[in-house]
């Protein structure tokens, strides 16, 4: 299991998985319960998600080594974020006619994804989309991870990423909580 905790409101948490603790990226607004995660608010959802599959981008990485199912990224994948739409929160083949955030992305952000099992069995409308686990963000462009706010994932440095996903099983979750101040 992997235990993502921080403080309400917190932007950066600690992730701990098999004795070793990691600095993580969460969402804007902090960690909110998943009762009231909407989407667009910047949450990172608190409760235990399963991780379902690794998405890679084969242009800058080798195959990461995991025992999580994965797949390369391609050009045409993306993720529908409109509530509305029957593919809400599911992956989607670029053009789509509904609002969609691209997997493609220039920064290193998705150079590798984990999609986390929210809101995802079945998805409830606007309850929030595209909560993954990812690489964080970048300070300055030149790989130096600032841990910046992320729009409700977690995020770690991708050797850190590359080192966990390595140890990842089907049957593993990522729990994540707020620490009482």
């Amino acid at each position: 299991m992997i235990i993502v905790r921080a403080k309400p409101e917190e932007t950066n948490g600690i992730l701990t998985f098999q004795g070793k603790e990691y600095v993580c990226a969460l969402g804007r607004a902090g960690i909110v319960s998943a009762a009231h995660k909407c989407e667009g608010d910047g949450a990172t959802p608190e409760g235990t998600w399963p991780m379902r599959k690794l998405h890679y981008r084969a242009d800058r990485l080798a195959a990461p080594a995991t025992g999580l199912p994965s797949r390369k990224i391609e050009m045409d994948d993306g993720w529908c974020d409109a509530p509305n739409d029957p593919a809400y929160n599911r992956p989607v083949k670029l053009p789509y006619p509904a609002r969609t955030e691209t997997l493609m992305r220039d920064d290193a952000l998705y150079n590798i994804i984990i999609e986390l099992g929210y809101n995802d069995a079945p998805p409830v409308a606007g309850k929030g989309s595209a909560i993954f686990f990812h690489v964080a963000r970048a300070e300055d462009g030149k790989g130096t991870p600032a841990f910046k706010p992320t729009e409700g994932c977690v995020a770690v440095e991708q050797e850190d990423l590359l080192a966990i996903a390595a140890q990842l099983t089907r049957d593993m979750v990522m729990q994540i909580e707020r620490m009482v101040p």
